[in-house]
């Protein structure tokens, strides 16, 4: 069974920095695209950034120059470092991963179960 769990979110105050990790666990034969996405209260579940198998990363315009999203191909964990955060980016982030978890089967996404990131004002 594949579990994603989600660490590091926390509550910082505006202008600082928190750094995400989201590892992959279980029966994971190959990974290829993760990503984290956030959802606010009241509001839909956003994209935040994706990185691909070969590290090509894809990020949303509102975190474009402040989030950057990494990998860790060797321990099936991403990765987002979060700097300057403001307010607006209180939200639930998840991980998600996008892979296969035995040789032959299809590729399916997973999700974890979030992590809740508060910024101060």
């Amino acid at each position: 069974q594949v579990q994603l769990v989600e660490y590091g979110g926390g509550l910082v105050q505006t202008g600082g920095s928190l750094r995400l990790s989201c590892a992959a666990s279980g029966s994971i034969f190959s990974i290829s695209a993760m990503g984290w996405y956030r959802q606010a209260p009241g509001k839909q579940r956003e994209l935040v950034a994706t990185i691909s198998s070969g590290n090509t990363a894809d990020y949303a315009d509102s975190v474009k120059g402040r989030f950057t999203i990494s990998r860790d191909n060797a321990n099936d964990t991403v990765y987002l470092q979060m700097s300057s955060l403001k307010p607006e980016d209180t939200a639930v982030y998840y991980c998600n991963a996008n892979l296969k978890p035995t040789r032959g089967t299809s590729s399916h996404w997973y999700w974890g179960r979030g992590t809740q990131v508060t910024v101060s004002s």
